[in-house]
């Protein structure tokens, strides 16, 4: 094998952070342009990637962030974007830069983790990695606990409305969790990136509440993504003022919190993005969710 570079925190650098933006298309279909020609790429997010010449052949990025776990803070690595050109492939340098990642962060971070598709899940334990099974969350609307609630005027948010995306750079740097049960913050650069390329589209501001919330309606399904916040809401609160008629159950992609009533859990058993801690946190959460919106 021939002796390639390792490089990283480039994202001044144009030619690697093009290369890399190239690699990423090309395995994951992922055009990170948009986000970082908006600024979004901060110190949060740093690449770890082997080069071949001025090209980025493999990749694992660190996305440092606090995960709040039963209402206590843990400063924590999230690795992501781990990919491989396919020409360079089976010469071990995801493994190489995973280790490297390991050896370079574990002292000083509470825990690492990661989501892994089915094709990996024999690759992270190899690491010290343990897969750890979350649990999916939901509501059925004849037991959500019904308050007078007008309907809230809802203000869909578009990217690339100034004053709009100002707004979402504002709350995404200044949210509280979501939940204390888990959460997330400290992780601008991620949920603007859901912001941007996700869920462009499904992005509404609640004036009276202060808050954003990111849903779609499918038939008689409500899927809220996140409720972003810089104080505590009542989730019921919110739901009461956007759920119509036609809505039976509301599916959740984080952790609710304690104050909202009649959640129906179960463990999720098949998923596409199966998590991976290390070390494992010891802790008396059985049902939680990563939000999705701070998936890497």
């Amino acid at each position: 094998m021939s002796e390639y570079q390792l490089i990283s925190d480039y994202r001044q650098i144009e030619k690697y952070k093009e290369s890399f933006n190239e690699l990423a298309k090309q395995v994951f279909e992922l055009d990170f342009k948009e986000w970082y020609n908006k600024g979004c790429w901060n110190d949060n997010y740093i690449c770890y990637s082997y080069v071949d010449g001025d090209q980025v052949i493999a990749n694992a990025s660190v996305n440092k962030m606090v995960v709040v776990s039963d209402g206590k803070e843990y400063n924590a690595i999230q690795l992501g974007t781990v990919m491989t050109h396919p020409d360079y492939r089976y010469q071990g340098l995801a493994a190489k830069l995973t280790n490297h990642i390991i050896k370079k962060y574990e002292k000083d971070y509470d825990f690492i983790y990661l989501f892994a598709n089915d094709t990996v899940l024999d690759f992270y334990p190899k690491f010290g990695f343990e897969q750890v099974q979350e649990s999916s969350f939901s509501l059925k609307t004849s037991d959500l606990k019904k308050k007078k609630a007008k309907k809230f005027n809802l203000r869909k948010l578009d990217v690339n409305n100034k004053v709009d995306f100002e707004l979402m750079k504002e709350f995404a740097a200044e949210r509280i969790p979501v939940s204390s049960i888990l959460g997330v913050k400290n992780n601008e650069h991620l949920l603007m990136f859901y912001f941007i390329l996700v869920f462009n589209g499904a992005v509404y501001y609640i004036e009276e509440e202060e808050t954003i919330l990111i849903f779609k309606q499918e038939d008689n399904l409500l899927h809220i993504f996140d409720v972003i916040s810089k104080k505590r809401v009542e989730i019921d609160s919110i739901l009461n003022g956007i759920v119509s008629a036609d809505i039976e159950i509301i599916n959740f992609y984080f952790t609710p919190g304690y104050d909202c009533k009649n959640i129906h859990t179960e463990l999720i058993t098949e998923s596409d993005d199966q998590l991976f801690v290390r070390p494992l946190l010891k802790d008396g959460t059985r049902h939680f969710l990563f939000p999705l919106t701070s998936h890497s």
